[in-house]
């Protein structure tokens, strides 16, 4: 049942992310990049070794804060709080490389939304299965 109810969350945030971004699209007159779909899409040089820091420090951060629910399961808001913290770091990194050198400035406008979605939904589901 857990899997069921997961998998209808990711679809609905999923379908939402894609009206929204395409209603955002419609209003600010934002043209569509074409993007590969399992790929980093760096805006320059900079933001690769940026985006590659971030990705360490979350890695390392994340099996920390796992260890520490394994020995204390009363640490579970702590790692719901650090999830949600690093992943708006990326989307934050992500959103200052797109309106500082990208063609595009107007894609930060997009990349904001699908953040705040997608850590609503984060949020969300740690509310609802966490106790």
């Amino acid at each position: 049942m857990f899997w069921v109810k997961f998998s209808l969350i990711i679809i609905i945030v999923f379908v939402l992310i894609t009206i929204v971004k395409f209603l955002l699209r419609k209003v600010f007159k934002i043209e569509k990049v074409k993007r590969s779909f399992f790929s980093y899409n760096h805006i320059n040089e900079l933001h690769r070794k940026v985006d590659r820091w971030v990705r360490s420090i979350t890695t390392i951060t994340l099996i920390i804060l796992v260890v520490l629910v394994i020995n204390d399961e009363d640490l579970i808001y702590l790692y719901s709080i650090g999830v949600v913290s690093l992943f708006a770091l990326d989307y934050a990194v992500r959103v200052f490389f797109e309106l500082k050198y990208s063609e595009n400035p107007k894609q930060s406008i997009l990349t904001v939304a699908e953040m705040i979605l997608v850590l609503t939904a984060i949020l969300i589901v740690f509310l609802v299965w966490i106790p």
